[in-house]
Parts: structure tokens; C-alpha cells; sequence
């Protein structure tokens, strides 16, 4: 007769359940360091115009306070560059500092020197920053239109990079999938091989300039584009011993449901591979909206801990009271807390053993009672009705509560 072996013998395989993330050098943004085994930062954009300085110090002010540790405004006129000067001199004034980001687009020379001098991170989009006006007749590239568009790019982008380089100042190379170069198009197609060698070209240009403080981003509005590019991005820069953080992001998500599950989808892939050092969920709705779905993917990959992680069961048959308005009462009275596991179980045949890892359980073990568990131990059984006040008094009695 066959013996089934035992999993809790300790000669079974164990699995490192830790993400081993892509070691980066670190880039400072202002007061917050992106890379270089920091934690993951989260970002936003406003979507106020930047000539609106009260409605912009507004909206970087409520994102910075819900989480937000970078913040982007867009810049599309000098017009707009000059305007972060009072930006930031507001913000001083009346909140505090934030790390800032101008993004910077088509031929943006004049702008992007002008905003370098107020921002701590300039953006731009190597498609869109020379731009070349496409021709259908094109058969081929000849070298000396690729030198002589190269040459125009270096000519472009060097002032601006040793600008931000005698600052201290950053730059991200943020490539999209929707708007790459003529010549990146004709020679590999709308694929992330064009991406990627995109983005290559602009980071060799600004390392031939002694300027290393870059964040590369590699968007896409299709999942599979945008893991494919962020992986060969990866894998290109460790073969070329390059060691820049990876900012990810789906563009253009959506709302609702969908977008949110789509920028999870292509954001926590690439995170539970050690891939990424920031991120953004970019949303079709008031950025706000983003930093919470930011910090939800990060508490689940158990990148960051900001906030109570529940465990809570499906609910079945065997449930012994109404799982989901529980749930919600005990979310409700502990969402303020941080650090906590805290476990909502139905029934006492999936309760102490799915919820080991919490701190504390909350268990139906028989009608009317709940079971309040303290890790493994059984610590007192309450009427259901005092359940989450107990549970409450559970968490004071161990010093790890702080009010509201």
C-alpha cells in the first residue's frame, strides 16, 4: 500500500514565499529615492491645466496627502513651465514640499529648461521629444539620415541633460507604445523590441554625458505589450550593465472595474517577478482614485504594509452568522490601523487553520458565539453582538490600538 507523504514533516520542499526584487541604483526625486532597494514609491498626475496655480497647488495637495509620494503635472507651453514656479513657492507657503514632475513633450527644448529649474524630475517621451513627420513613399532608413537624426536628438536633449545633471535633478525616459519615433517604426515595427531601443538610445546619451539619474518607463494600454517591453527592458539593461529603476504602468487603464483590473494585471506580474521600483494606475477618473488601488496592489505582494490586511473566507453553508455585513463592521471599526492581519472566518473547519498568519481571528465556532483567536490561541468566545467590541478590546489590551 502507498504512504502519502506527510506535509508537515520538515523534509518537504520549501518555497521562498519573498519577492526578490531587480536590484537598481537609487534616483532621488526631491526627498523621496526611487530604485536602490527603497520601498515601492507611488505616483500620480494631476489633471488640473498647470496655468491654474490654485487649482493645481489643490490637486497635488490631495494627492500628497492620501499617499501620493511623486507627483506629475503636464507642461506643454513655456507658458505652463513658468507657472511651477509659483506652483512650488504656493505649496511651500501653504502646505509643503512635494516632489514634482513636469512632463515634457513634442520639441520641448525651451520648456523643459525652463520647467527643469523648478521641478525635481523632468519626463519626456523619446517618440515625441524630436519628432520625425512620418513618409509614406519610405522605403528605407539610409545611414546618414539615421546619424543625421541622431545627431539631432544628442543636439536637442543635451542641454537638458546637463541641466538636470548639474542640479542633481532626474529624468524619466518614458517611452509609450502608442507614440514611438518614425524611424523606431520602420525599423522594428510597433513592438517592444522599438521600445525598448528607444529607450536605449536616449539612456546612451545621457550616460556619454556623465548623467545617470534616470527612471525608465516602458507604457503600453495592452497588457501583454507592456510586460513584454518591461521584461525586455530588464533583460537588455542587465546585458548592457545598466541599472536604472523601472516605473510601470498600464496607460490609458480605463475606469471602473475593468481598468482597475487591468493595471493590477500588468503592474503585479511584473512587481511579483522583482520587476519595478515605482508605479502609477493611471485611471480615467479623479487621481485619487488611483493612490488606493496603488497601495492595495503593494499591501497584497507584501511590498508595503499601510494598511490592515483581512483574511476573510467566501462564506458556505457551514457559516454561522452573515459574513459579509460582519466583515464590513470589523473593516469599519480597524481601518485606521496599520501593520494588523486580522482574520473574519465563518466556521471553525477553515477558521484557526486558514487564518494562522493572522494576528487576530474572529471565528464562528457554534450559533450566537464568536471565538476571538490572538495568532494560533483561542483567547476568549463572546456573544456575537460583543464580537467586534471584544475584538476591539482584544487589540487595546495588547497596546496595538490607536484611535481613530
Amino acid at each position: 500500500m502507498q504512504t502519502l507523504p506527510n506535509p508537515t514533516l520538515k523534509s518537504q520542499p520549501t518555497f521562498d514565499t519573498t519577492i526578490n526584487r531587480r536590484k537598481t541604483r537609487p534616483v532621488k526625486v526631491g526627498n523621496v529615492t526611487i530604485g536602490g532597494g527603497y520601498p515601492v514609491v507611488v505616483q500620480s498626475m494631476i489633471n488640473e491645466d498647470t496655468l491654474d496655480i490654485e487649482g493645481s497647488v489643490a490637486g497635488i495637495r490631495r494627492l500628497h496627502e492620501i499617499g501620493c509620494e511623486i507627483v506629475r503635472v503636464t507642461v506643454p507651453s513655456l507658458g505652463h513651465a513658468k507657472a511651477l514656479a509659483e506652483i512650488k513657492q504656493k505649496l511651500l507657503e501653504t502646505y509643503q514640499y512635494v516632489p514634482l514632475v513636469a512632463d515634457v513633450h513634442h520639441n520641448g527644448m525651451k520648456i523643459a529648461l525652463e520647467v527643469a529649474k523648478y521641478v525635481d524630475k523632468v519626463r519626456i517621451n523619446p517618440g515625441l521629444y524630436v519628432f520625425e513627420k512620418p513618409k509614406s513613399e519610405r522605403t528605407e532608413f539610409t545611414q546618414s539620415e539615421i546619424d543625421e537624426i541622431g545627431e539631432k536628438i544628442r543636439e536637442t536633449l543635451e542641454p537638458l541633460v546637463v541641466s538636470l545633471r548639474d542640479q542633481g535633478k532626474a529624468m524619466r525616459i518614458g517611452v509609450n507604445h502608442g507614440s514611438l519615433a518614425e524611424r523606431m517604426l520602420f525599423t522594428y515595427g510597433d513592438t517592444p523590441e522599438g521600445m525598448v531601443e528607444s529607450a536605449i538610445e536616449f539612456i546612451r546619451i545621457c550616460e556619454s554625458l556623465d548623467f545617470r539619474n534616470l527612471v525608465i518607463s516602458m507604457k503600453a494600454s495592452r497588457v501583454p505589450v507592456m510586460l513584454a517591453a518591461y521584461r525586455l527592458m530588464a533583460q537588455r539593461m542587465d546585458e548592457l550593465g545598466m541599472d536604472y529603476p523601472l516605473h510601470l504602468g498600464v496607460t490609458e487603464a480605463g475606469d471602473g472595474e475593468y481598468g482597475r483590473i487591468k493595471s493590477t494585471a500588468g503592474i503585479a506580474t511584473l512587481l511579483a517577478d522583482g520587476i519595478g521600483d515605482t508605479i502609477r494606475v493611471s485611471l480615467t477618473e479623479a487621481p485619487e482614485k488611483e493612490i488606493p488601488v496603488c497601495y492595495s496592489i503593494l499591501q497584497a505582494l507584501g511590498l508595503r504594509k499601510t494598511m490592515v490586511e483581512y483574511v476573510a473566507c467566501p462564506s458556505c453553508g457551514r457559516t454561522l452568522f452573515n459574513l459579509e455585513e460582519v466583515l464590513h463592521q470589523v473593516r469599519e471599526a480597524t481601518k485606521h490601523l496599520t501593520g494588523l492581519d486580522i482574520a473574519v472566518m465563518g466556521c471553525i473547519v477553515n477558521g484557526p487553520g486558514e487564518m494562522a498568519d493572522a494576528d487576530y481571528g474572529y471565528v464562528g465556532k457554534q450559533p450566537g458565539y464568536i471565538s476571538l483567536y490572538r495568532g494560533r490561541e483561542e483567547i476568549k468566545k463572546v456573544p456575537e453582538s460583543q464580537g467586534v467590541e471584544e475584538l476591539i478590546n482584544l487589540i487595546k489590551a495588547d497596546d496595538r490600538w490607536i484611535d481613530p
